[in-house]
């Protein structure tokens, strides 16, 4: 395996299996920055958001870099204010004239139920969906689906849907491996991508996985990013420091041992879990 080995999606598209994550990079010369560093170091997926307000940055990095468009995979999402169908088509017009990348790779919908339509998340949903359907007709996509939805919100989605969601974008890390949706998503042929794989530091402060860490003579990072794989997850690390960024994408030259990915299952609550999406105050 490497960094530039697929997974195959339920739809045939061929996506890298690990992506490098911009949430929280600041927009401007540190989003590109990162994102050719990444590219450098081997990274062909990148994710983004609207809610991130890197794209022009991130799509800058991306063209600098000179590699073909079509081999890099590019993703990102729409924000909660544009759950209805007419602001969902600008809002991947808008996605698509920042990135200035042609087309996107995959697009999700990044929050199932928004503060604004609690009432009516289901059809704000259906009607997102219904804009990206027609996105991919018209070439604008190649791949749509969900981040941070639970079983009840995919089911609602596919009463209505067309095409069928291919991605899962969870907090998803051996804190909280979201067993229930996890399998939901295995289940419905839907990837399971892990944002926040790395928790969000706290994870590096767990004994157990320092010693994990020492067996192998990897960081915590690399272990846990590496168990995420062996899982058959997506991991989206993110960091704006080369080195780490580099050290991120080092994790085929080793296994873990069924006995240590056992171990790292047992560490769920040590470093926090994933928020209620429909407690959300966004």
């Amino acid at each position: 395996m490497s960094l530039s080995d697929t997974y195959t999606l339920a739809n045939g598209v061929e996506i890298p299996v690990v992506g490098f994550g911009t949430w929280q990079t600041p927009d401007g010369e540190v989003a590109e920055r990162s994102v050719l560093a990444a590219l450098k170091a081997g990274y062909r997926h990148i994710d983004t958001a609207a809610a991130y307000k890197n794209e022009a940055s991130v799509g800058r990095g991306i063209a600098k870099s000179g590699i073909p468009r079509e081999e890099i995979f590019v993703t990102t999402k729409l924000w909660n204010d544009a759950h209805s169908y007419e602001a969902a088509k600008k809002a991947i017009d808008d996605s698509l004239g920042k990135l200035d990348v042609g087309y996107l790779d995959l697009y999700l919908i990044h929050w199932p139920n928004p503060a604004a339509i609690r009432e009516n998340w289901k059809e704000g949903n259906a009607e997102a969906w219904r804009a990206m359907e027609e996105a991919v007709e018209a070439g604008k996509i190649r791949a749509i689906g969900v981040s941070n939805f639970m079983p009840h919100h995919l089911d609602a989605l596919l009463e209505t849907a067309k095409i069928q969601p291919v991605v899962n974008q969870i907090y998803l890390n051996p804190s909280d491996a979201q067993e229930e949706v996890v399998a939901y998503n295995k289940a419905h042929n839907i990837l399971s991508e892990a944002y926040s794989p790395l928790g969000t530091g706290d994870i590096f402060t767990i004994p157990e996985l320092k010693t994990i860490a020492e067996k192998y003579q990897k960081t915590v990072a690399q272990i846990v990013l590496r168990w995420s794989l062996q899982h058959g997850f997506l991991p989206l690390p993110k960091s704006v420091n080369e080195d780490r960024i580099i050290e991120n994408a080092q994790l085929f030259d080793f296994e873990l041992s069924d006995e240590d990915m056992q171990a790292i299952d047992q560490l769920k609550g040590t470093a926090g879990q994933a928020s209620n999406p429909d407690e959300k105050a966004f």
